[in-house]
């Protein structure tokens, strides 16, 4: 069976109880992915009433990372709702319910108490803030984490087709301050918010916890667009899937695909 990114980020975090990098990894493993919770009935419009049971003095709603996991574990067809784990955390922050994750189903079983998931709500709802101050000078980014640096990669790549490319450099601003900017190319407008939710996301969840990292949107014509492409180190967004073109052929039209006569 085909291991999930949650069942890979679970076995990290089990493997090394004491490593908090492995603990944020799984988290964002969670966050970040589609989960289905179970339903006692089919949901009425936008009106879901969760499957819920109660364990160690709190209530627990039922969710796995696979469809099959669900069907495996109810023994039949039973309704849910597909929803991203950070919509999930959201929505079920301060009612006193935790997750129970893929009971009996997979190796990342787990129960997720209210209060992690109270935390992990809180995390998400620290979002990026918006600033003042123009860049005077780039240069190729310094002293940063690995594990930053691959959590953009991830998250960038998640973001098919909502940009185009991503520049990461150091900047010096006007105003005398300093730190890392991503510049990112080619945005669709409506796309500007989440993509710099997930930016911050990747900087939250590699435990910089005192780190920033500021994120500007860029015209191709923008003088600064080129300045980062000389400079920052780049990340190509992948492009979307295209849908398959359908070639109609009309009888008789290949030569190596003669009609059959019947």
């Amino acid at each position: 069976m085909t291991e999930t990114p949650i069942d890979t980020a679970f076995a990290a975090m089990t493997a090394a109880p004491q490593d908090d990098a492995a603990r944020l990894r799984f988290y964002d493993a969670l966050a970040s992915s589609e989960l289905f919770l179970m339903l006692t009935k089919e949901p009425e419009g936008d009106s879901i009433s969760p499957e819920v049971f109660e364990l160690q003095d709190a209530s627990f709603v039922l969710v796995f990372d696979r469809e099959d996991r669900i069907s495996e574990f109810a023994g039949r067809a039973v309704p849910y709702a597909a929803l991203p784990g950070r919509a999930l955390a959201q929505m079920l922050n301060g009612q006193n319910i935790g997750l129970a994750l893929n009971p009996e189903v997979a190796p990342s079983e787990f129960l997720m108490p209210p209060d992690a998931l109270a935390w992990l709500s809180g995390t998400l709802d620290h979002g990026p803030e918006e600033r003042e101050a123009r860049p005077e000078r780039l240069s190729a980014p310094r002293g940063l984490p690995d594990s930053l640096i691959t959590a953009l990669d991830a998250k960038l790549a998640s973001a098919a087709g909502l940009a185009r490319s991503a520049y990461l450099a150091e900047v010096a601003y006007d105003d005398g301050s300093q730190g890392h900017l991503l510049g990112i190319t080619g945005a669709i407008p409506e796309a500007q918010r989440a993509l710099a939710g997930a930016v911050n996301e990747a900087l939250v969840f590699s435990g910089l916890e005192a780190g920033v990292l500021d994120v500007t949107f860029v015209d191709d014509s923008d003088i600064l667009a080129a300045e980062l492409a000389r400079v920052a180190l780049r990340f190509d967004l992948p492009e979307p899937a295209q849908p398959k073109k359908v070639e109609q052929i009309a009888p008789g039209s290949d030569p190596d695909s003669p009609p059959i006569l019947k």
